[in-house]
């Protein structure tokens, strides 16, 4: 396994960043805890969860998943670094008012105990706010982050889905408070969805952070959706129109994969590894298959002409902001 420093830090984190976001819902607790064995034996030290997920299974559900699983002792959580989220209504008593959506002080603080208690553990590696909360003054957020830090609770503070602007209004609040501020951002990013290219990763580069794409698949279309739909394999009415909609790109797209003879799969993540600013892509197995066939990215290297093709059959916006807008 290849590991890389989370953003400006010295925290070393696997390339592959495990995602639990099936956990619960599409995976059972049993596959789940099979699966973290795996990925753990494999070298994958950096998990991501979120309050917010599993939640068809009950509030916090794929937390007690990860929870259930680092007490089962073999120094399970000295050896990851973990990640979770907090931004989601977590409300369960009618009336709670401070734990409906959004980023308070007192929501940041509960809702840190919360996942604490879900997860089984004393601290948590890397605590990201899920979604901007413009309502919520900076000062205010920082005050709570800050806290947590002192407290032990929490280590590193990221985002989540933040534009290049939200991101620099962070930072910059944070360094005048003379607080390490955000470390990372986690965003959609894949060959499909390119956008997070005119802002928000020249925020990421020019502060530092780490870039985690989620959704690095894109639903799973860059797995080899042409083939899919060929074979009668469905997913969402969604994704299924999306799939229709790009059918061409994609059915190119995996003519390339095959030229190189690679999976597509492999070939997604291998092109956003080549981003420097990148610090790993999270990845959600459903199967001990996907996440065992995943490692291969790691040792794929994208030729200049390669790199090009992908450019040529998913064209990004151009250059960063403001020149990409200019005509």
């Amino acid at each position: 396994m290849k590991y890389t420093p989370l953003g400006r830090t010295g925290l070393q984190v696997s390339r592959l960043c495990l995602g639990t976001m099936n956990f619960g819902p599409h995976v059972s607790e049993a596959e789940s805890h099979a699966i973290m064995d795996k990925a753990l034996e494999l070298g994958i030290n950096f998990i991501d969860t979120a309050d917010i997920y599993g939640q068809k299974k009950g509030k916090g559900f794929s937390e007690q998943v990860v929870g259930n699983w680092l007490v089962q002792g073999n120094r399970r959580r000295e050896k990851i670094i973990l990640a979770t989220k907090v931004y989601t209504d977590m409300t369960v008593e009618p009336g709670d008012l401070t734990m409906q959506t959004g980023l308070s002080a007192v929501k940041i603080r509960r809702a840190c105990d919360d996942s604490l208690r879900r997860l089984k553990t004393d601290y948590i590696d890397l605590y990201q706010m899920h979604h901007i909360a413009r309502e919520t003054p900076w000062d205010e957020i920082w005050q709570a982050m800050e806290l947590l830090v002192q407290q032990g609770k929490i280590i590193y503070v990221g985002s989540s889905n933040f534009g290049g602007w939200h991101i620099a209004q962070a930072c910059e609040t944070a360094g005048r408070r003379n607080f390490h501020g955000l470390v990372c951002e986690q965003s959609k990013y894949s060959l499909a969805t390119r956008t997070i290219e005119l802002e928000v990763i020249p925020a990421c580069k020019a502060y530092g952070l780490g870039l985690i794409p989620w959704s690095p698949l894109e639903s799973g279309l860059l797995g080899g959706p042409a083939q899919k739909l060929d074979q009668g394999r469905r997913g969402s009415e969604d994704v299924q129109k999306r799939r229709e909609r790009r059918r061409s790109q994609f059915e190119t797209w995996e003519i390339l994969c095959r030229e190189l003879g690679e999976n597509p799969a492999n070939v997604a993540l291998a092109w956003l590894l080549a981003n420097p600013v990148v610090t790993a892509p999270i990845i959600g197995p459903r199967t001990m298959d996907q996440l065992t066939s995943s490692l291969r990215c790691l040792d794929i290297t994208l030729s200049d002409t390669t790199m090009q093709h992908l450019n040529e059959i998913w064209p990004g916006p151009g250059g960063e902001a403001p020149e990409a807008y200019a005509w």
